[in-house]
């Protein structure tokens, strides 16, 4: 580790040093309230008390808020009876929820009334600890009462810290903070929203009159040095600040089991394997005093509610769904009922993985894989809520590739062997708004902004060019952009810059933060009429030629234009689209490996006696998952090739209407989305026709037209492309998903407001805006940074092209060997990927009518050939 300034906590503390450390009424009240500390508590709050930085990382209910807070508290308390506890703001607490914020103040109000009280027991008078919230609900009424009379404590958001850095008398008593506690790290090291907060950590820090102490809070989450850095920051000489880890992810045992619903995962159809999913369902939560339902969609977690109350009148007004897209009262009204024990089960899709506090669950249910580790773990996590309580989940398999995925999951899970998280580098479109609000505060020598800045873990390896793109842009110095209505925000000259004109601090305040507006994108025919909405997550995967479902009928995707897109009836064609798409998770890259070397493994058992009771001992799982899995080996070994860690296999399928290209590269769904894409438009160049991609998480398949095949030397060819960034870009050239993701980058930044001066700008028309700058961008200044940010946003946040890089690189090394077969069908293995690519996706049951239908055929196939 970097000079081992980031060290791992090795000390446990024994409950009497750490009351020594506490005053009398906190030490009095402790012993009553708890007795006894938890293990985070054990390692952090001593340290804290001292000084240290320190990340704990730790399951939910292991008290590890408590840990964060108590020596903030003790101190406060020590400061109140002393009666030197001043008007100032000593502790910050930044949550990414909203809804979390309410709890913690709640969670901190009852201790600080009951602590009040034991002093007075003790016999003396201590003052009022204040706790506030200060959030984009909060009036202004409040702000302005925060201002005169600031709490002790202040609870905020990662967006309303941006600006409170801003709002220039408030920003004044930020200066006395002496704790900074980051809660749900987690969820926020990977995205946009963490590099948004880690500038803003940073130039709290510029402004702070002593240095703080910071505290980051999170679940399982590897790996921890990375997440370190990113919770502490770098110092100038460009070393990470030092600290301690606190890691008692170890503290809680889980128990996690796999279940195959169904004996045959093939021929059961449909509507039995949905009575079996939703019988199995009755009996856990019958079981179980309250049971937690996860599915990896809003949909499927509104239908899972729907079938279970319909199915079991027993249930009604026991079990609800809670998801994003429900609002924020019936979400509240769910958690409380949930609280109080009132219901037996809720069915949620991503919605309570984080620490919204819901009260005793007993079992945790994933329908389906999670798709990472950490996710699975966290989800597992919410059951048995106190630290002594076994975490007990269930994850039930729904199809054989699931099957194999999930056995290998929950045997990581149980082994804690995590996924590495990706922190976002260099996001510039961030860089840009505290750019902006840096120089609404003060004029700035370059070289100090840019030391500040490089202080954040996010763009710690930032180059000074980029920075100094990022600052010319601001300063209107990229010609001809001003007669698109981008007009100069800073001045920038001999090496200075500050802000310029009146407007700029409303346009800061009103543009600031880093999620995109979500876009309904409207469905019209050519002759304008309305058909209905898709979301932007599925307008941005959409080509010209490309064939969906809308309200049950089929269309062909044209052209779109702002917020609207316009199709052509096409009565009868097969999608090739699911509707689905959006929503799905990715599985990661450091699983999509464990499953190859799983692959491996089961392709050396497939012979030997005993293959099934050592799968069922070895990963955990039912005697009907076993059978299943061999079975599925079976297939795909007598068929064709099981490709694995050191066998990249692609099949060539003919067929009338198109070939069919499967290239079975486990590398999870982000890498794949890179890599075939790429692929694609290599084909599409080399053979002047349209190229079909379809995509999974274990590989996808290219899809070309009946008259156009690929030989063996053009196939071999695609693994040794050159540059894959450099011919990912050209792919994205055109397509929606550029001419989206720039929007939500010129949002971020300030190049498009989205806001003006009271008014709010339309979607439609902001989109228009867009792919017009877009255009003059790419023709004239190539190297603009946000066009620079867009690609590194699409390739490396939205798709994984490093891991892509990676793959490639093995196949190169002949670490990995391409084996190409000619086969009449696609083998077992491709099935799930025959079924996106060609059939009529719009319903489950079509999808396991045709895999059926494959399946029999393919059977056939082996018997014959003995």
């Amino acid at each position: 580790m970097s000079g081992k300034r980031i060290r791992y906590a090795e000390r446990e503390y024994a409950d009497e040093e750490i009351f020594e450390i506490l005053s009398e009424p906190v030490r009095e009240w402790f012993k009553r309230k708890f007795g006894t500390f938890t293990p985070p508590q054990r390692y952090a709050v001593i340290e804290i008390h001292r000084g240290e930085n320190v990340l704990i990382s730790s399951p939910t209910g292991s008290g590890k808020t408590l840990s964060a807070f108590l020596a903030a508290i003790n101190e406060l308390i020590l400061l109140g009876k002393e009666g030197k506890l001043d008007d100032k703001i000593y502790v910050l607490y930044v949550s990414p929820l909203r809804a979390l914020n309410n709890d913690i103040k709640r969670n901190l109000e009852g201790p600080l009334a009951e602590i009040k009280e034991v002093a007075k027991e003790l016999g003396y008078e201590l003052p009022e600890i204040r706790v506030g919230i200060r959030t984009s609900d909060t009036s202004s009424y409040e702000k302005s009462k925060m201002v005169r009379k600031p709490p002790h404590i202040l609870i905020t958001t990662p967006e309303s810290l941006a600006i409170a850095l801003n709002a220039p008398k408030f920003r004044e008593r930020l200066r006395t903070v002496k704790y900074l506690i980051i809660d749900e790290v987690h969820a926020l090291a990977e995205n946009k929203r963490g590099s948004h907060l880690a500038l803003s950590i940073e130039r709290l820090a510029n402004l702070a009159e002593s240095e703080f102490v910071r505290i980051g809070l999170s679940a399982t989450i590897h790996p921890l040095e990375e997440v370190a850095k990113f919770v502490f920051g770098f110092d100038d000489e460009g070393k990470p600040r030092p600290g301690l880890i606190v890691d008692v992810s170890f503290a809680k045992e889980t128990k996690i089991w796999v279940e195959s619903v169904v004996e045959d995962l093939i021929y059961t159809d449909a509507g039995t394997l949905s009575d079996a999913l939703y019988r199995r369902l009755a009996e856990l939560i019958r079981e179980h005093r309250t049971t937690l339902i996860f599915t990896n969609t809003r949909s499927g977690a509104e239908r899972v509610a729907f079938n279970l109350k319909k199915r079991y009148p027993e249930f009604e007004g026991l079990i609800e769904a809670h998801h994003s897209s429900l609002s924020r009262e019936v979400r509240l009204d769910v958690e409380e009922k949930l609280k109080r024990g009132e219901l037996k089960a809720v069915v949620t899709s991503t919605s309570l993985e984080l620490g919204i506090d819901i009260g005793t669950i007993d079992l945790v249910v994933l329908i389906g894989s999670p798709k990472s580790v950490n996710r699975a773990l966290q989800r597992i996590g919410r059951a048995g809520h106190r630290l002594h309580d076994v975490s007990k989940g269930v994850i039930l398999a729904l199809d054989r590739d699931d099957l194999v995925e999930v056995t290998v999951l929950a045997h990581n899970a149980r082994n804690r062997r995590l996924d590495r998280i990706r922190i976002p580098k260099n996001p510039l479109d961030v860089l840009v708004q505290h750019l902006l609000g840096m120089a609404l505060n003060q004029v700035w020598e370059v070289d100090e902004a840019y030391k500040l800045v490089r202080r954040a873990y996010p763009f710690h390896d930032l180059p000074y060019e980029d920075f100094m793109s990022v600052l010319k842009y601001l300063a209107g110095e990229y010609a001809g952009l001003e007669e698109r209505k981008v007009y100069a925000k800073i001045w920038l000259e001999d090496g200075k810059f500050g802000r310029r004109g009146k407007m700029t601090r409303a346009i800061y305040y009103m543009n600031v933060g880093t999620i995109p507006d979500e876009a309904k994108i409207k469905v019209y025919t050519m002759d304008k009429k309305l058909i209905g909405t898709v979301e932007e997550e599925f307008a941005e995967r959409l080509m010209p030629g490309d064939i969906f479902v809308l309200a049950g009928r089929t269309y062909e995707f044209i052209k779109s234009r702002g917020n609207k897109i316009y199709v052509i009836p096409r009565e009868g064609a097969k999608p090739t689209i699911p509707a689905w798409f959006s929503e799905m998770l990715p599985l990661s890259f450091d699983l999509a490996l464990d499953v190859q070397k799983f692959r491996r493994e089961v392709k050396n058992l497939l012979d030997k006696r005993g293959a099934k009771s050592l799968l069922m001992r070895r990963y955990g799982i039912d005697e009907r998952a076993a059978r299943a899995i061999l079975a599925y080996f079976h297939e795909q070994a007598r068929y064709s090739v099981i490709p694995d860690n050191s066998t990249v296999l692609v099949e060539e399928v003919l067929g009338e209407k198109r070939n069919r290209y499967f290239f079975h590269t486990l590398i999870g769904r982000r890498a794949n989305d890179a890599l075939s894409r790429a692929f694609a438009y290599m084909v599409s160049q080399w053979k002047n026709c349209n190229v079909g991609i379809a995509i999974n998480d274990n590989g996808f398949a290219l899809l070309l037209p009946p008259e156009k095949r690929l030989d063996e030397g053009e196939i071999r060819a695609l693994f040794e492309i050159g540059d894959l960034r450099e011919t990912l870009k050209k792919a994205l050239d055109n397509t929606e998903l550029l001419k989206r993701r720039f929007r939500h980058v010129a949002n971020r930044g300030l190049l498009i407001l989205r806001r003006y001066v009271g008014r709010s700008k339309r979607l439609g028309r902001q989109q228009v805006m867009a792919v017009a700058l877009l255009k003059v961008l790419k023709e004239n200044y190539p190297d603009f940074p946000l066009l620079k940010e867009v690609y590194r946003e699409i390739m490396e946040d939205k798709m994984d092209v490093e891991s892509a890089e990676q793959f490639l690189r093995w196949v190169r090394d002949e670490k990995v060997k391409v084996v190409i077969e000619h086969n009449e069908l696609p083998s077992p293995f491709a099935f799930n990927l025959e079924v996106i690519g060609s059939s009529d996706v719009v319903l489950m049951e079509d999808r396991r009518e045709l895999i059926k239908q494959l399946h029999r055929k393919i059977m056939a196939m082996i018997e014959a050939s003995g």
